[in-house]
């Protein structure tokens, strides 16, 4: 038997079974750094990139630790994002289903009070949400963390780039000072350091190497004169690459708006994601990026954190980061689970000093590249393969998945290999189809019915 086996743990039945069934028989190397520790109740600082396995890490520990009969919050796992909140609330319940009765809550900013409160009447096991809404239920008195064993940090870092520094030091101070704490992040800059020595009791620090495989990810940087030929120069690499789903990060807001509005007035199928959205069009973003509805998705660190994107071809850095780990967490987003990814960074010549502050990290020469010819300009730009339908009905309406599958292939409609994505809400759903099966779509959800109703149904633009 092999150590890294997770049959290795001293697990319960339930979760060794369960982790069978997901594929999960060996652990990855955070998660072999970490758990036997967690397992055994001591406080974890674990460092690693996106995709090292941190979560299913946490989730591990904090259902060893939960007693299902005793209807308390045990756990609290704090994220930056609501979008990374549910992709944690997501992973935890899919580790978890061999775990009969348990209850995962999700509370969020941007979303409303009302079923929040509802639901936490109800009662739940684990919490998972955003620092500011849990300070507002907390300072309320709606939540209460007496029974909790386990407290969780992910990403504490963009927490406090997001200047939840305020609401962090009110939830500690409301937790029971008998706990296990585990601390994980891609990254661990200073600011961190005194939230974790405040938290932690002679916690095991775990670094996982946060380098990347070039036989995975193959990294190009180009130099640029300013901002617009930094413009042109992603329009050129956008048009060479002809890549399915591109993320171009940027370092502000404002680099953001004016990129996105550039290449939607060049053609491009491009959306963009800042801290200023609206949790709707958030949602609506990040839900039409996941599905392949849109091509370029231009966005903020902070905003982009918890993205979690299958088969993201390639990611172009308009700026370069001035902290090494956040160039490596972006890059990571690509060639993930054995894809081939490509990363490309722009700089000008008066960001030499991130330059070499990069080389230092990576211990790597950097040469800049030639930039493509503008020929490639003459070339199509590439249309997304998908488009995506709101459906003004969800959970709350008793509609599921299988029931707008039925009504989108019933007599007359369409394929079900034509149906992409379908994700719900409590009062929408989106459904990914093939744009050219959209308007026969469109025709089947408007004029048929689900669950013997009839629902508003759109093309998102």
């Amino acid at each position: 038997m092999h150590s890294t086996d997770f049959s290795t743990l001293p697990l319960q039945p339930s979760l060794l079974d369960n982790l069978k069934t997901l594929g999960y028989e060996q652990m990855t190397p955070i998660q072999a750094q970490s758990l036997p520790a967690i397992l055994d109740g001591r406080d974890v600082i674990a460092q690693g990139k996106t995709g090292s396995g941190k979560t299913a890490a946490f989730a591990l520990g904090l259902l060893h630790n939960l007693d299902v009969k005793k209807f308390r919050v045990q756990s609290l796992v704090l994220c930056p994002t609501r979008e990374l909140a549910d992709q944690v609330a997501k992973e935890i319940r899919k580790v978890a289903r061999g775990i009969h009765n348990i209850k995962v809550l999700t509370l969020c900013g941007g979303t409303p009070m009302g079923p929040q409160i509802g639901s936490l009447e109800h009662g739940a096991h684990i919490i998972v949400g955003t620092p500011g809404r849990i300070e507002d239920h907390l300072s309320r008195g709606r939540l209460k963390l007496d029974n909790l064993n386990t407290l969780v940090l992910d990403e504490a870092d963009r927490m406090l780039e997001m200047g939840f520094q305020s609401a962090l030091d009110l939830i500690f101070s409301l937790c029971p000072q008998h706990r296990q704490n585990l601390l994980f992040s891609a990254t661990f800059p200073d600011e961190v350091k005194p939230i974790a020595k405040r938290l932690m009791n002679d916690p095991l620090t775990v670094e996982v190497a946060s380098t990347h495989d070039d036989s995975s990810i193959s990294q190009v940087f180009f130099k640029v004169d300013d901002n617009r030929h930094r413009s042109h120069a992603v329009r050129l690499l956008l048009q060479q690459a002809n890549s399915e789903s591109t993320v171009v990060f940027c370092t502000t807001k404002r680099d953001v708006q004016e990129l996105a509005r550039d290449l939607k007035d060049y053609g491009f199928n491009v959306l963009a994601l800042h801290g200023d959205l609206e949790q709707r069009d958030r949602d609506q973003t990040l839900v039409r990026f996941s599905n392949k509805s849109t091509s370029v998705l231009v966005a903020t660190d902070v905003a982009a954190r918890g993205l979690d994107i299958e088969k993201l071809d390639a990611v172009i850095n308009y700026h370069v980061s001035i902290d090494p780990e956040i160039h490596l967490h972006r890059i990571g987003r690509t060639g993930r689970a054995g894809d081939q990814g490509k990363a490309y960074s722009l700089y000008a010549e008066k960001e030499f000093n991130k330059i070499a502050r990069l080389e230092k990290f990576l211990d790597i020469t950097i040469e800049p590249q030639d930039l493509p010819d503008n020929s490639v300009l003459d070339q199509p730009i590439r249309t997304p393969a998908m488009v995506t339908l709101l459906i003004d009905g969800g959970k709350k309406q008793k509609v599921r998945a299988g029931d707008i599958l039925g009504a989108l292939t019933s007599n007359g409609g369409i394929t079900g290999a034509e149906v992409g994505k379908i994700q719900l809400g409590d009062n929408w759903a989106y459904v990914a189809v093939k744009a050219e099966a959209a308007d026969i779509a469109l025709r089947k959800i408007s004029e048929g019915k689900l669950k013997g109703r009839s629902f508003r149904v759109r093309k998102l633009r």
